[in-house]
């Protein structure tokens, strides 16, 4: 039986190509159905991983280093008060936080200061922010126009805000020139101005601006862990080797939960801050800060984990509109496959009668209109699976979202077009098989 497969298949094709349009239109079906599921897979992949992108650009994966330590009020629950300011932060202490703490992504120092900038006859007095080329990333920048700076270089990128004030609403500042504290630098870039901390900013080579103000230090590091629920456990073991560094001792610092514990430690010089912490304590004194984040110890991973129920809800939820689309759309082909295959066995009965008084076994009828019925799917299958990479490509494209069709999911599509060809063929074949020889050949 299986040797005259490759037969079975030339008159499948054979008898396909007979009527082409008739043929065509039977594989619409399949063509529509799995084009959409495609279409819809891959779109579903680019939402939820656009989804992912805004989740990251929220902040919630953000560790803040801070130079100095401002702690005050909170003697009446035991935390001793901060140093207040301090130089000691280093780029040193960056470079062994990036090398010793796992699950960093990114990390950038930052420097900041507030001056004069002036663009010919134009001035503004603006906070001028000298950061790492990383500092974009870490904040999931998306440049309204131009790019990041090149790693100490003379070039600016100035928030949206600021870019109006000093050239003129939606001005286009890129390639223009600007002086800040006497030296000119060129703006490559325009941020798109959403973060109130940044659209009224300019952001220079950290490198420059520690030379401008002949400072060796660091004010802040930011850092960008790999996933949100690791924000706290980075910001602990950055604790731990800044402690190390900074000569204080074995690592403890005076907190709210070791002061009832009984036991202190040194005070810290630097404030170390994850931006889930800093928004929730944003405004209240220290001894509220301090009960909020005491009982809230793992403020991310709650946030973590909300996020990852609303996205598998959503992926539930797609997938089970994707089985809905597919699962009508693949019926109503194959019933458009059965149809045509009964059509095509009352118009071929006598050839059927020919084909059985010859010789031919009622297994080698069934097996040829059961192979017809599957090569029509398949055809179907292979158009749909072309038209769904490019409708997905174009729909893709147009709204901005990264779009991708695994193997495994086209492999999927054109094994199900096979199985609705054998279940939906599988009727017309056998009706076939067991037709009288005698009365086909007196059909007329």
């Amino acid at each position: 039986m299986f040797a005259l497969m490759p037969v079975n298949i030339r008159l499948a094709l054979r008898s396909l190509s007979r009527n082409r349009l008739r043929t065509l239109l039977t594989m619409l079906g399949m063509i529509i159905g799995v084009a959409a599921v495609l279409t819809m897979v891959a779109l579903g992949t680019g939402a939820r991983a656009s989804v992912e992108g805004e989740v990251s650009s929220a902040g919630t994966k953000l560790v803040f280093v801070h130079s100095g330590n401002y702690t005050r009020g909170g003697q009446s629950v035991g935390i001793e008060e901060g140093g207040g300011g301090a130089d000691t932060l280093t780029i040193a202490d960056m470079n062994a936080i990036r090398d010793g703490v796992e699950g960093i992504k990114y990390i950038s120092p930052a420097v900041q200061t507030r001056t004069s900038v002036t663009v010919g006859a134009s001035k503004a007095f603006a906070k001028i922010e000298g950061v790492g080329v990383d500092f974009a990333k870490a904040y999931s920048w998306d440049l309204k126009s131009g790019k990041m700076f090149e790693d100490n270089a003379n070039q600016a990128v100035i928030g949206r805000a600021l870019a109006d004030q000093l050239f003129g609403k939606d001005s286009n500042p890129v390639g223009k020139s600007m002086q800040i504290r006497d030296q000119s630098f060129e703006i490559v870039g325009v941020t798109s101005g959403e973060s109130e901390d940044h659209k009224d900013s300019v952001f220079i080579p950290y490198q420059k601006l520690q030379m401008a103000l002949q400072m060796g230090n660091i004010s802040e590091i930011v850092i960008a862990a790999e996933k949100a629920g690791e924000a706290s456990r980075v910001g602990e073991d950055v604790k731990k080797i800044l402690r190390q560094r900074h000569g204080q001792g074995n690592g403890k610092a005076a907190s709210y939960l070791s002061a009832q514990a009984g036991s202190a430690g040194s005070v810290d010089d630097f404030t170390v801050q994850t931006q889930a912490a800093q928004a929730l304590t944003k405004g209240l004194y220290t001894p509220a800060a301090a009960f909020a984040l005491a009982n809230l110890p793992k403020l991310d991973e709650v946030n973590l984990s909300e996020m990852a129920d609303t996205l598998d809800h959503a992926s539930d939820t797609m997938t089970a509109l994707l089985a809905s689309i597919a699962g009508v759309s693949l019926i109503v082909g194959g019933i458009g496959i059965m149809n045509i295959m009964l059509v095509s066995v009352t118009e071929r009965t006598r050839e059927i009668g020919l084909r059985i008084a010859s010789g031919a076994h009622t297994s080698d009828v069934a097996m040829q209109f059961l192979v017809e019925a599957v090569t029509l799917s398949v055809i179907g299958g292979i158009i749909g699976l072309v038209l769904g990479l490019v409708a997905s490509r174009v729909i893709g494209w147009s709204l901005a979202w990264p779009v991708s069709v695994s193997f495994g999911a086209m492999a999927l599509a054109m094994g199900i077009s096979a199985l609705v060809g054998l279940v939906f063929g599988s009727y017309p074949a056998r009706r076939a098989s067991l037709l009288d020889p005698i009365d086909a050949l007196r059909t007329e």
